[in-house]
């Protein structure tokens, strides 16, 4: 059943890649069950992959370069494309953009922002996740999480900031061992040059005001220094130009950010969280 919905689902860089893979297979006079030995697959996964039965991986993709690719790049382009596909769709045209950001300001209110969960926690949200999903798109949508985070090694490097509610680092997500490594890679991440990661106490206005009250939003400065705001309610998706909304969102933001602990008074409160600190 679920490869029947793959290859009525495949989007047109499953299916290039598809029909690529197979004409270079024939013209080489190859069978799939000998390109499947070239690439550390089976003969039935190239004819999955072939028919969409179950569009190539990530992984894949790297070996399908490595053996049909005669130098031209063509794998390895697709490599993004094919992964933006495989995401869900009202996050595809963030998701570029997040990986080509100059600039990212994030705040997230509710759980762990998605890129630096750890691989533990985004398993147990997705999963947990309702309706519930079938297991091949949970480790579908785990391992594309995942490879977001080749954002924070990119060159040129990405300045990130991000603000998370204090309620977010206690809200157990899994399990208790799940959080306590989560809150170990949240001090790695907050230890980067790069990354600038405060918290927003449970007790941030002094009057009782909260700027942060209308939840999460992601703030964009693109290679072309355009700012974008990003906003994603109930798995529905909203991306937002014009300069004057734009504007009324990065003023609440830095009102959030002014409201929060500092980057050291931060990084203390995430390791007393992870029993890593008195």
């Amino acid at each position: 059943m679920a490869r029947a919905q793959n290859k009525e689902t495949a989007g047109p860089a499953a299916k290039m890649i598809a029909g690529v893979a197979r004409r270079a297979r024939i013209r080489k006079g190859w069978t799939q069950e000998y390109l499947g030995t070239q690439l550390g697959y089976s003969g039935a996964a190239v004819s999955a992959m072939e028919t969409l039965a179950q569009p190539a991986s990530d992984e894949m993709l790297v070996e399908l370069e490595r053996v049909l690719g005669d130098n031209m790049g063509i794998f390895e382009e697709a490599r993004l494309y094919v992964r933006l596909e495989k995401y869900p769709r009202q996050f595809q045209n963030y998701a570029l953009l997040e990986q080509t950001a100059v600039s990212l300001r994030l705040y997230a209110a509710v759980v762990v922002h998605g890129l630096f969960q750890t691989e533990a926690y985004a398993r147990a949200l997705i999963g947990g996740s309702y309706p519930p999903l079938p297991d091949q798109r949970v480790q579908e949508l785990v391992e594309n999480r995942m490879i977001r985070k080749a954002l924070f090694e990119r060159e040129p490097t990405a300045l990130i900031e991000v603000v998370l509610e204090e309620a977010v680092l206690t809200r157990v997500i899994g399990c208790q061992d799940v959080m306590r490594d989560q809150m170990r890679h949240l001090a790695e991440c907050a230890r980067r040059r790069n990354v600038t990661l405060q918290v927003l106490p449970l007790d941030c206005g002094l009057s009782g005001e909260h700027a942060g009250a209308y939840g999460d939003v992601n703030l964009v400065e693109t290679p072309e220094h355009d700012n974008l705001v990003y906003l994603e309610p109930q798995e529905e998706s909203l991306l937002i130009s014009d300069p004057d909304v734009v504007s009324r969102y990065a003023q609440r933001y830095a009102k959030i950010r002014a409201q929060a602990l500092g980057p050291r008074e931060s990084l203390d409160l995430i390791e007393r969280l992870a029993g890593d600190r008195e």
